[in-house]
Order: C-alpha cells, then sequence, then structure tokens
C-alpha cells in the first residue's frame, strides 16, 4: 500500500537571513541562509530546472 507523502515548502525572510523549511511527511528540515548563500542556490536551482526542461525535450529511441 502507498501513502501519500505531503511535501511542502516555506521561504521566509528573517532580519539577516532567508529562512527555508521543508517538509516532508513527518519530517522537517530548517536551512537558514545569508543573502549570498540565498542568491547561488537561486541561481543553481534555475540552472537546474533549464537543464531539465531541455532533457525533456530530448527524445531517446
Amino acid at each position: 500500500m502507498v501513502h501519500g507523502i505531503e511535501r511542502k515548502i516555506e521561504v521566509e525572510i528573517e532580519r539577516n537571513r532567508i529562512r527555508i523549511n521543508i517538509f516532508h511527511g513527518e519530517d522537517e528540515e530548517i536551512i537558514k541562509l545569508n543573502l549570498e548563500e540565498a542568491e547561488e542556490l537561486a541561481e543553481k536551482l534555475g540552472q537546474a530546472l533549464h537543464d531539465y526542461s531541455k532533457r525533456k525535450q530530448i527524445r531517446i529511441d
């Protein structure tokens, strides 16, 4: 039997950091990033999403 696992991501601005809460079922991960780290993460995530969309367009026979 497969149970649905609830996933949720929250992003908040704290005083000097960006706080990312990642909920996966009953588990929770909290990551706090400074501005430079958050910008680097955004850039890497953007590139990964771009690469992913390119791969989806490639047809493998």
